[in-house]
């Protein structure tokens, strides 16, 4: 009985810090850090080199920027943008692992109509970045995803949306509904349309 209280008291005070916290913490200040050096290099290369400053608002502003690959890279190298996400257990969802299916497509506007089932359930077809959600003339409800291979895809006559704007979306996942049995889709790389038939097989 003595030895089973012994054994209690010394249960009770041994105390182990749990590794994974200290190590998250550590990795989100040395993200912060690095991301606060990076800001203020690039602030001062704008106050005091006029060149660097005239190819920033070339690129930046006047061309359309990969904010989908830059996304890419950061989570290849450095993780989640989110931290503490390893800490936090989420629930298990249902994958959604779905490849485009459709009766006919033709050729419509700057891309494709496809007829596909009623309230057909549309799969992202390129992973990256959901730059636009709104309304498009003669599109319907549009959403445009700016893909990490640098192609914009416009997904038009949709409801239902399962994104939000600037959510980072994967290949193969929901977009949402269609609003009938009519699909469309645009594929644009820096402004310039492309052949639709090269995206869809």
């Amino acid at each position: 009985m003595k030895q089973m209280r012994k054994m209690k008291r010394r249960l009770e005070y041994q105390h182990v810090e749990p590794e994974p916290r200290r190590h998250y913490l550590a990795h989100f200040l040395l993200k912060f850090l690095f991301v606060v050096v990076l800001t203020l290099i690039a602030l001062i290369s704008l106050k005091t080199n006029a060149r660097f400053k005239t190819n920033f608002y070339k690129y930046v502003y006047n061309t359309n920027y990969s904010f989908a690959t830059v996304n890419n890279m950061y989570q290849k190298y450095f993780g989640s943008p989110i931290p503490f996400k390893n800490l936090v257990k989420t629930p298990v969802a249902t994958v959604f692992d779905e490849k485009l299916t459709y009766q006919e497509v033709s050729l419509y506007q700057d891309g494709a109509k496809l007829t596909v089932d009623k309230n057909y359930l549309v799969p992202i077809l390129e992973s990256g970045m959901v730059v636009f959600i709104g309304e498009k003339k003669g599109y319907g409800k549009t959403v445009i995803i700016q893909g990490v291979n640098g192609v914009d895809t416009w997904y038009g006559n949709m409801e239902n949306v399962n994104v939000k704007l600037y959510d980072y979306v994967s290949k193969k996942t929901m977009l949402g509904e269609t609003k009938d049995t009519t699909l469309y889709l645009v594929f644009q790389k820096e402004g310039k349309t492309l052949n639709y038939k090269d995206y869809i097989k």
